[in-house]
């Protein structure tokens, strides 16, 4: 089985159908993410998230990084007009964005919330 197969598609998780990736959200994406970027192959869904800044990007590199070091890859995928000219000047756009998420097995990956 090749870490393709295993890829699981996880949208960003936004309420009110939108969301920001920005400094303060960045700490909730990466307490959810980062064990699962450890397990398998992850492609993050981001067509709800309408601004980014530096955090939200930092938080991007930092689940590529974990998942690179455990064996898999971390990608996004449909990023909004906004966040993708981002990525493109960052430079991001060549190291995270996907280029083949139509060929991405779709799982419905929920996050689970703990009790606080």
């Amino acid at each position: 089985m090749t870490d393709k197969i295993r890829c699981a598609t996880v949208p960003y998780p936004a309420e009110s159908g939108f969301a920001e990736l920005v400094r303060d959200n960045e700490r909730l994406l990466l307490e959810r993410m980062l064990p699962l970027v450890e397990r398998r192959c992850v492609a993050l869904d981001l067509h709800a998230v309408k601004r980014i800044d530096a955090a939200g990007l930092a938080a991007l590199i930092r689940l590529y990084c974990a998942a690179r070091e455990a064996g898999h890859t971390f990608t996004v995928s449909n990023p909004s007009p906004h966040v993708g000219e981002i990525f493109s000047l960052v430079g991001l756009d060549r190291i995270l964005e996907s280029q083949n998420t139509d060929k991405l097995p779709y799982f419905s990956t929920r996050f689970e919330e703990t009790a606080a």
